[in-house]
């Protein structure tokens, strides 16, 4: 009579060839990750990664502004220039221009982008302890973006020219980064867009890359192959 499950000496066997082969890809994912996400960051330039519409009375259908990590659009619409209309609209309540925002961040924003992407190899290929903080720019990013236009958008609503023609009417006031604004006889609503969640999930993939790489040095440090 014969049969086919295995014995325990056959089930050990099994379990031990395998344990290799689950610790190869603990090694191998992190890599793929990293790459990964390096590649994200490169594709990310081409994607806007905030938006805001801006309702006026005498724009029905809104104004949109997108941003992008080095500049800012309409919504691609060559007959109007979006961004100088709101622009224009943002004089009248006493805010300063918008392209006098952010100024050095837009110009070092494509070689930072590049810079964090070539940490990011460096960290997939050399396996140090330490090579993991070559790796915390770019994990950090979407948030570091957010916080920066947030604080420019406090910046500018709490610093009005008090001769603007409608700086009676308007007093102080912060934008909201997300969600929807009321200013004055302006409506706003704000999103972050695709380049955002973009760099967000390249945020994901070296989270989990890092995670692996410490269940790597653990069962290093246990004397397991």
């Amino acid at each position: 009579m014969t049969t086919n499950a295995l014995t325990p000496t056959d089930a050990d066997m099994v379990q031990r060839a395998a344990q290799p082969v689950s610790r190869r890809w603990i090694k191998r994912l992190p890599l793929v990750f990293f790459l990964a996400a390096a590649v994200l960051l490169l594709v990310s330039t081409a994607f806007p990664y905030w938006g805001m519409v801006l309702e006026a009375p005498q724009y029905p259908g809104g104004l949109q502004m997108r941003v992008f990590v080095n500049d800012m659009t309409g919504d691609g619409d060559p007959r109007l220039d979006e961004v100088r209309e709101i622009d224009g609209l943002n004089h009248y309540i006493g805010m300063a221009s918008l392209y006098e925002a952010a100024k050095f961040e837009r110009s070092i924003a494509i070689p930072a982008v590049f810079l964090m992407a070539g940490l990011l190899v460096v960290a997939a290929v050399w396996r140090r302890r330490w090579t993991w903080l070559l790796a915390v720019p770019a994990l950090v990013f979407p948030v570091v973006f957010l916080a920066d236009l947030g604080l420019w958008m406090a910046y500018y609503g709490q610093n009005l020219d008090p001769y603007a023609p409608l700086s009676s009417a308007i007093q102080p006031f912060v934008p909201p980064v997300l969600g929807e604004g009321v200013i004055g006889q302006f409506k706003t609503a704000a999103y972050v867009d695709m380049g955002w969640y973009i760099i967000a999930a390249g945020s994901l993939l070296i989270i989990v890359a890092l995670l692996l790489r410490l269940v790597g040095w653990r069962l290093k440090a246990a004397g397991q192959p």
